[in-house]
């Protein structure tokens, strides 16, 4: 019998590759003859770089970057030497979870500290760089990011503007001349699991203004900033920004490495499986286990889950599903093709002990699917 773990995260309690690992080894006492393969899955968000680095087998690389305030700091990123794959993760330079909630302004923040990252990975000898765009404290639309790659974004008087989002608006020509010479020989990958247009009332200030630091008046400019910008865009790559979707992710990154890296947008699922070649390592399974904190409508969209099912029902694999939570009504999971569930809180006192106690009761999950369905 064939087995495929392939979990994600229990949020502030267990690491995918732990399930993975209290899962195995339950079932190899219960049927040690029983072929288990460890595939652990990320979404692009929180936890997604263990992953990443789980698969690449590649070495954390630290670098000297500016933080959202121009502020040198030390930022990390994962670099495999075998297939001269980077991972970086916008976040280690250029999120909110760098600053105190107080020190939240996107209007002067920059993104140039992730393009800083990504001129080391080439400078390196990258050949495929993929970026997670989650966690931005940026509403700048890339600029920071393209000004470490070589872009010139100039005003009316041909003067370099300062690469932050209170100045979009002043940006009336970009000068491609002294882009990076590699930049075109790198691949790009872009973990976006949003589909927010650039601006308007679904766009990068009106949706993510606020939890970024920015009053009303703040983010009708910011707003502004964009719609002005985006007319440069569109003159400069031929292109209407405004019918991309996830062209307002992270701020406007969206567009942003679309167009100044020519990247390719994907659901973070989507690429982390690729990572895994995933599609190709499950062939043959009979029952796939997968999980996460909590299993409701949400999974649906864009989670980890959803991109297990993807596969699985594809190819006629039953999925198990053991989670933290399941808020479901009973037939729910059915519905979505999910074939046996089961949660920590079906057998937890409460939400503290679940979380406290949850490897503990994931052994039991595990022997107690193990004796009923194998």
């Amino acid at each position: 019998m064939k087995i495929i773990l392939a979990p994600d995260k229990f949020k502030n309690t267990l690491t995918g590759l732990e399930f993975c690992n209290i899962v195995e080894k339950v079932i190899l006492e219960e049927f040690p003859n029983t072929d288990i393969l460890k595939l652990p899955l990320a979404d692009g968000g929180d936890g997604t770089i263990e992953v990443v680095e789980y698969y690449l087998k590649g070495r954390t690389i630290n670098v000297q970057v500016n933080n959202p305030f121009f502020e040198i700091i030390n930022a990390t990123y994962i670099y495999s030497n075998e297939n001269n794959t980077a991972f970086i993760e916008m976040a280690e330079a250029s999120g909110v979870k760098l600053l105190k909630p107080t020190q939240f302004d996107c209007k002067n923040a920059t993104t140039l500290g992730t393009g800083e990252m990504i001129v080391d990975a080439i400078n390196k000898g990258a050949k495929t760089i993929i970026i997670g765009i989650g966690g931005s404290a940026t509403n700048d639309c890339g600029i920071g990011m393209a000004t470490a790659l070589g872009y010139q974004f100039l005003d009316e008087n041909n003067k370099k503007v300062k690469p932050i989002g209170a100045n979009l608006s002043n940006i009336k020509s970009i000068d491609v001349t002294n882009v990076h010479p590699k930049l075109r020989a790198v691949d790009f990958k872009i973990a976006c699991d949003v589909t927010n247009p650039l601006y308007g009332k679904n766009g990068a200030a009106y949706v993510y203004g606020t939890q970024k630091g920015a009053s009303k008046d703040e983010i009708v400019m910011l707003d502004k900033g964009l719609q002005d910008f985006s007319k440069i865009l569109n003159a400069v790559f031929t292109i209407d920004v405004q019918s991309v979707k996830g062209a307002g992710a992270a701020g406007g990154m969206g567009i942003a490495t679309q167009l100044f890296l020519n990247g390719t947008l994907e659901p973070g699922i989507q690429l982390i499986k690729e990572i895994a070649n995933f599609d190709t390592q499950i062939e043959g399974a009979d029952w796939i286990i997968t999980g996460e904190g909590k299993l409701d409508t949400q999974t649906m969209s864009g989670k980890t889950i959803q991109g297990v099912l993807t596969s699985a029902i594809a190819k006629k694999i039953k999925v198990a599903a053991f989670c933290g939570a399941i808020d479901l009504d009973e037939k729910q999971p059915e519905d979505f093709g999910i074939n046996y569930t089961d949660a920590v809180l079906n057998y937890a006192k409460d939400l503290e002990d679940s979380m406290k106690n949850s490897a503990e009761y994931l052994v039991f999950l595990s022997r107690k699917f193990a004796l009923k369905k194998l």
